[in-house]
Parts: C-alpha cells; structure tokens; sequence
C-alpha cells in the first residue's frame, strides 16, 4: 500500500544519508512591541510561513531568487526520483534541462487568470510536477506505485522533496509551546497563508522536531484552515481571507472577535483587515518582515498589535 503524506515525510527523516537546507538565523528588528490586551478575541488565525515556521524570505518559494538553490534543489529531485533516464539528452547539465521545462510550465500556470475579479491564482506546484512527470512517462519513466501511489499522489511527494530541498525550514522558537497556552485559554485557532497541499503537513513535522504532539488538532479548529492552493487564490486575494474566517464567523463569532497574526503587512495583514478582523504584526526577523515606518502609520495598514517574540500573544489576549 502505497505511503501516505505523512508517512512519506517520517520515511524521510529516517534517511541519515539526506541533508536538508536549514533556515537562516533570524535577524532581529529595531521594533517596539505593543501589547495591550485586546477584549472580546475568542479565536487566533495565524499565518504559517514565516510567522510559525522560519523560512528564508518568510515565503514559500516556485522559483528561488538564488541561482543555485534552484540548481541544488533540482538535482536532488532528479537523482532522488531518477528521472535522468527519461529526460531528453540535450547538452548541458540535467538539473538545467528541467529548470527550462519547470519554468515554462511555471509560466503557463502563472497567466492564467483567476475566477474572481480581485483574486490573484495561486500556483500549484503538485500541478506543476504532475505534468513533468506525465511528460517523462511519455519517455518510458516508471517509478514505484506501490510506495509512492497514483501520479497525483506522487506529484505530491516529489513537490515536497523539492521545496524541502530548495528552502528549509524550522518551528517558530516556543511555537508548540504557545500554541497549548493560547489553546488552554480557551481561544479557537486557525491557518491561513499562501501554501501547498503539504504545508500543514510540514507544519506538523516542524513542530514534532520542537516538541512532542500528536496532530495540528491538538491546537487547531479543523474546519479554520484555508490554504492558498485549496482555495485556487493567493494574498491579498478576498476569496482567500472570506474563506479563512468563515468557519470561525459560522460557530456565532463577529469578525472583531478574530485576530489574525502574520508577519507581511501590506499583502496581508492590511487586506484581512478589510473583513472587520483585528490584526497583529510578528516583527522578529528583519530578513521575512519588511515594513516601513510610515505603513505602520497609515490607518489603511497599521496592524492593530506588534509582537517581537510569539510567546507576547499571551499578553494581548491576557492568558
């Protein structure tokens, strides 16, 4: 039976022969926090990349601004899945063959428009591997059904490998920890950010490696969880940030009784503020939150609370 996502990714951390990109150190801010406590929040909604995990430029990334993590990246996939056999022997190296096809089939998902006016489409990237693949199937590529599963299943597992191999990442420092203290408190908790259909997934691995804990359940409402590639838009798409609170506003509550926490302010923070929800910016790293001063003025944009350490959320809701 073929591993499922989870089981896939433990699979992985059994390799001691796989060596993973570790998220830089973060580099703190010149920033002041605030921190008064706001009455009347009964659920947290956080973003997740950049905000509960560390990454590099606080983003998921298709196509990375540094050359050669793309080169580093594609040439472990290649070899990981040993897809060389079945790529069309043009000159120059492998991984530079399929960074030209990757791209063009990245560029054909990018134009495409979204459904919604307003919505900006958010790019699949199982839907980018699925179609790489099916191309080298065409070229008498095989892999293993029975450990892997059907292309979809497996265009999954290779878009994991391939962004775990191009961008590391790592919980939050005291992410687990404050998630039990916000969840003791009695708050609802949910997801929202640009993602794929593994990021809860990694998620849940990060935090495994911080602390013990059996499943995102253990802090988070089900239902409140909505990832870009789930819903087909990304930031500052509407759609996205109706669909993120929705479920939350379904169980009686007022969108003021919600407070969303990210660390991006002006294609996030400020058009989620636009549903009535109250905002908290998570100023802790100088190399994924990049604020001016004058946005943090402007009463279109200012976030209703700073944090400079996660652990400070304990002080606005007063737990």
């Amino acid at each position: 039976m073929a591993k499922s996502l989870q089981e896939y990714l433990a699979w992985l951390d059994q390799r001691s022969e796989l060596i993973w990109p570790r998220p830089p150190a973060p580099k703190p801010l010149k920033a002041t926090p605030y921190l008064k406590p706001l009455s009347g929040i009964r659920a947290i909604v956080w973003s997740i990349y950049g905000t509960l995990l560390r990454i590099d430029g606080g983003r998921l990334q298709h196509l990375h601004p540094q050359p050669l993590r793309m080169q580093i990246a594609l040439e472990k996939t290649i070899e990981e899945f040993n897809m060389w056999h079945s790529m069309s022997r043009k000159p120059g190296a492998p991984w530079e063959y399929m960074l030209q096809q990757y791209k063009r089939v990245l560029d054909g998902e990018r134009v495409k428009p979204s459904k919604r006016r307003g919505d900006l489409r958010e790019v699949d990237s199982i839907m980018i591997w699925g179609k790489l693949i099916d191309r080298l199937i065409r070229n008498e590529y095989e892999y293993d059904v029975d450990t892997y599963g059907q292309l979809g299943d497996f265009a999954e597992k290779v878009a994991y490998f391939f962004h775990a191999s191009l961008q590391g990442v790592a919980a939050t420092d005291h992410a687990v920890e404050t998630l039990r203290q916000v969840a003791a408190g009695g708050m609802r908790q949910g997801l929202l950010d640009d993602g794929q259909s593994f990021t809860t997934e990694q998620l849940l691995r990060a935090l495994r490696q911080q602390a013990p804990v059996r499943s995102l359940g253990e802090f988070m409402t089900a239902s409140a969880t909505a990832i870009s590639t789930a819903i087909g838009v990304r930031k500052p798409s509407p759609s996205l940030f109706t669909a993120g609170f929705a479920p939350l506003l379904r169980q009686g509550m007022e969108p003021n009784n919600i407070l969303y926490i990210s660390h991006r302010l002006e294609d996030d923070l400020a058009a989620a503020r636009k549903s009535g929800v109250k905002t908290a910016l998570y100023a802790a790293d100088a190399g994924s939150c990049h604020v001016e001063p004058a946005q943090l003025r402007d009463p279109d944009m200012k976030p209703d609370r700073l944090l400079t350490d996660i652990r400070q959320i304990r002080e606005i809701l007063d737990i």
